[in-house]
């Protein structure tokens, strides 16, 4: 029997002995590693007698070492998260409420604005920057537009009675 079948058997028993104690995966490359060691630093030995005790305790001193590393880097003591329940972040009825309630405060005090306040919190709400809030209102000076932007705000926020959280 040639080297490369003496190999390919000990491979078998490699993944065989590997795979007892360890996952399969982990052992098909174990199984690598040890034939590349094999290849490297024993390749004056060509006999099955002399290959299989060695490749075993190169395998046992690679396993020892593997779980040394999962060890130290903490991989054995990891919680699986798929077990854990997550929060429900749907509002409960009571959210729902005070939000209904909230968005009915903010149209009663929207309706009674100017068109031009009006448009100016919507664009905001469309994410426009004030630069293009400037050039969609045709107005020439930026100052202008957050000269608006405050009235309009202290406006509102008298409509509703001086506070975003409690009735007027």
């Amino acid at each position: 029997m040639d080297r490369d079948q003496i190999l390919a058997r000990l491979r078998e028993r490699i993944v065989g002995f590997a795979a007892s104690r360890i996952g399969r995966d982990m052992a098909e490359d174990l199984a690598q590693e040890v034939l590349l060691v094999l290849h490297r630093k024993y390749a004056h030995l060509d006999a099955l007698e002399d290959l299989l005790p060695l490749s075993l305790k190169i395998v046992r001193f690679k396993m020892v070492a593997e779980l040394r590393k999962s060890h130290r880097r903490g991989l054995d003591t990891q919680v699986s998260t798929d077990d854990v329940p997550l929060a429900d972040d749907t509002p409960g009825p009571f959210d729902q409420a005070e939000r209904r309630e909230m968005l009915e405060r903010l149209e009663g005090a929207m309706t009674g604005m100017g068109e031009r306040c009006r448009q100016l919190f919507r664009l905001k709400l469309e994410g426009k920057s004030f630069p293009e809030i400037r050039e969609l209102m045709g107005v020439k000076s930026i100052n202008t537009i957050y000269t608006w932007d405050f009235r309009c705000r202290k406006e509102l926020i008298e409509r509703l009675g001086g506070n975003w959280e409690q009735e007027p």
